[in-house]
């Protein structure tokens, strides 16, 4: 049998998910469920499936490190993909194929989301490898979740007959769009129906030869982007223009809604019920449904407390979130916004974020605690012509040589030791010790030590946006 290659992909905004999940920091990235991020979760998922290799992502180019640090705090190796800008899951799966398929190899590819939650991993790897075999036999397989509910947040799929020879397996009889509750419960009564699942296992050159029957532009255009890109370590780099310009197409609408048209080029298609506590975890009320509760049907996590309360969900990044006599609710505290919305309205949150955006406020993508290659920085407080941020640079870590011309900034350490570079300069600035960057002078912050460096950052000036910065040299690549 050809090896397996886990194939994970990491390109959504989770935007129903605000104010936990931001644009620059997306729900993928988070520790919804438990104390590993979704992502972290989905190549965990993998682990003792025989046959299975190093796992390959597909990533926007922004969150390349935060990906690559989650990667190595699982002691995982892997290749990361970075897309420049979002194509949706045809292209970014078809990266991963061809990159894959370097060499001449051929494995079996395990297409997931980053985003998703399965709760009884047994049955997921259970069904990966009765998967994975029909996949090396040349199908395109699909999994096909067991619904429980009339969904009507979810396309289905229709099951054919049984596939001969395969128990529990059937032939791909249609792909249907998320359905009205009336259709929803018909499609539940009939017992013929499942959830698309978005998880798909087949071989790589199953996948491109079937993307060439049915979107070669999409094709040509990812073999350009790879073929004049890069490799930087564990970065796959792609053409940035000749990606740009590829067709935006998803894996279902590409090739997989195509499979029962008899199309020639396309592969035989199987999909494999599943039951193994499946989510996409696409708004609050869905996280509110795979969360432990109590008896009263009451989710919380962080600082909560809850009286006469039923159904509801309430989660505290920091504060005291206090909940009395509500049911039916969503409670979302962060150290910069917080949501309340009813069940039933979890899927506009949406909507909050495009005024969000609409106005450019920032809290629609960033959150006040900001993570780079080196730490990360927590915008403690701001006003006319001065911030304040604390900055933790890891171990042996340093920021860019840079200057900036709006702004001056003033360091006040508050545990370990860092190197300081000031113009011509390089000296230690030690616990309880403070140094000034005047505006204009170049500048680099270092921790050479084995404990992380803590400290405070002063600013100020008359522009003081991240953009002010000139690089003039970047451990990371960073222009």
């Amino acid at each position: 049998m050809n090896p397996i290659v886990p194939v994970v992909l990491s390109g959504g905004s989770g935007t129903r998910l605000w104010p936990l999940s931001r644009e620059k920091y997306p729900k993928q990235l988070l520790p919804l469920v438990d104390d590993q991020s979704m992502l972290q979760a989905t190549v965990a998922r993998m682990d003792g499936i025989p046959g299975v290799g190093d796992p390959l992502l597909v990533c926007n180019e922004e969150h390349r490190f935060v990906v690559a640090e989650q990667l190595r705090l699982l002691g995982k190796r892997g290749k990361v993909i970075l897309e420049p800008v979002g194509r949706n899951t045809a292209p970014a799966l078809t990266l991963a194929a061809l990159y894959a398929s370097r060499g001449g190899s051929d494995p079996v590819l395990v297409v997931m989301p980053a985003d998703h939650v399965i709760l009884d991993t047994a049955a997921f790897q259970a069904a990966v490898v009765k998967a994975a075999s029909l996949a090396d036999a040349g199908l395109a397989v699909t999994f096909g979740i067991t619904p429980d509910c009339p969904e009507t947040g979810y396309g289905y799929i229709q099951k054919g007959a049984p596939l001969a020879g395969e128990a529990g397996v059937f032939q791909l009889a249609r792909f249907v769009e998320k359905p009205g509750r009336a259709v929803a419960q018909g499609y539940l009564d009939s017992g013929e129906y499942l959830w698309n699942s978005g998880l798909f296992v087949m071989r790589a050159s199953v996948w491109l030869a079937a993307l060439d029957a049915c979107r070669p532009d999409i094709l040509a255009a990812c073999r350009r982007a790879l073929e004049e890109g890069s490799v930087d370590g564990d970065f796959v780099r792609v053409a940035r223009d000749t990606f740009a310009a590829c067709p935006a197409d998803s894996i279902d609408y590409a090739v997989m809604e195509r499979l029962t048209s008899g199309q020639a080029g396309l592969p035989a298609s199987a999909v494999i019920p599943l039951t193994a506590g499946w989510s996409d975890v696409g708004a609050w009320d869905a996280l509110w449904k795979v969360l432990p509760k109590c008896d009263r049907g009451n989710a919380s996590r962080g600082d909560v407390l809850l009286e006469s309360c039923s159904d509801t969900l309430a989660i505290s990044e920091g504060r005291l979130v206090a909940c009395v006599g509500v049911s039916n609710l969503v409670v979302v505290e962060t150290d910069d916004a917080v949501l309340v919305a009813h069940h039933d309205a979890t899927q506009d949150v949406k909507k909050i974020v495009d005024r969000l955006k609409a106005e450019q406020r920032s809290v629609a993508q960033w959150h006040r605690k900001v993570f780079r290659p080196w730490g990360w920085y927590d915008g403690v407080d701001a006003g006319a012509r001065f911030q304040v941020k604390r900055i933790c640079v890891k171990p042996g870590a340093s920021l860019s040589l840079q200057m900036h011309h709006h702004r001056a900034e003033h360091w006040v350490v508050v545990s370990g030791t860092a190197q300081v570079t000031k113009g011509e300069e390089i000296f230690l600035v030690s616990e309880n010790q403070s140094t000034y960057i005047p505006l204009g002078v170049t500048h680099r912050l270092k921790n050479p030590g084995i404990v992380p460096l803590e400290m405070i950052e002063v600013q100020s000036g008359s522009y003081l946006g991240e953009d002010d910065i000139v690089r003039f040299d970047d451990t990371y690549g960073r222009s």
